[in-house]
């Protein structure tokens, strides 16, 4: 048994675990799932708009097309007459393909393109949002940082004020000193 813990085996599996744990539960994993969980999320909410809100808006202006329902039969000669003509009449996407018509989905193309560049849209206007949030804090820290670097210079400039240097021992005291606290000398009023 003392073999089995001493061997090289052993050891180099005790390192991957220890190297794997900390790759596992290092901040950047965690903070990458957790921008995927909220991608997913961004993502359904970008979908839902773009099929729920901007796509009939644009149907209304485009004479109520429903894109969703727009396609090409690939295989008319396969069919009937009677498919055809229910086809023809208007039939929806999953009419079409319930009948048994091959379709060419021109239209789901078409979504999927204005869910893309909303997408993109939105994620470039969030990026932005949080650089613009950086500038801005990394200015207040400047303007900060300058505040306090006026006022430390302006602490040093009154303590040195506050001080003279003693004729005797050349050290620094208090400018209302009558005795030199290093060398005990004293000192003109």
């Amino acid at each position: 048994m003392g073999k089995l813990k001493d061997s090289k085996g052993v050891k180099a599996m005790g390192k991957v675990t220890d190297d794997f744990k900390k790759f596992a539960f290092k901040g950047n994993i965690i903070d990458m799932a957790v921008g995927v969980v909220v991608g997913s999320a961004f993502t359904a909410i970008v979908n839902s708009l773009v099929k729920d809100l901007i796509t009939p808006c644009i149907s209304m202006l485009t004479g109520n097309v429903n894109y969703a329902d727009m396609y090409m039969v690939l295989n008319q000669h396969a069919l009937d007459a009677e498919q055809k003509a229910a086809i023809h009449a208007g039939a929806t996407l999953e009419e079409a393909q319930a009948l048994g018509a091959v379709t060419l989905n021109y239209g789901n193309f078409i979504n999927a393109i204005i869910s893309f560049f909303l997408i993109a849209i939105s994620v470039f206007i969030v990026v932005m949002l949080i650089k613009n949030a950086n500038v801005k804090a990394r200015r207040a820290e400047k303007a900060a940082a300058e505040v306090a670097a006026a006022e430390a210079e302006r602490a040093a400039a009154e303590a040195a004020a506050l001080k003279k240097v003693c004729p005797f021992c050349q050290t620094e005291i208090h400018v209302a000193a009558k005795r030199c606290p290093h060398c005990t000398s004293e000192l003109d009023a």
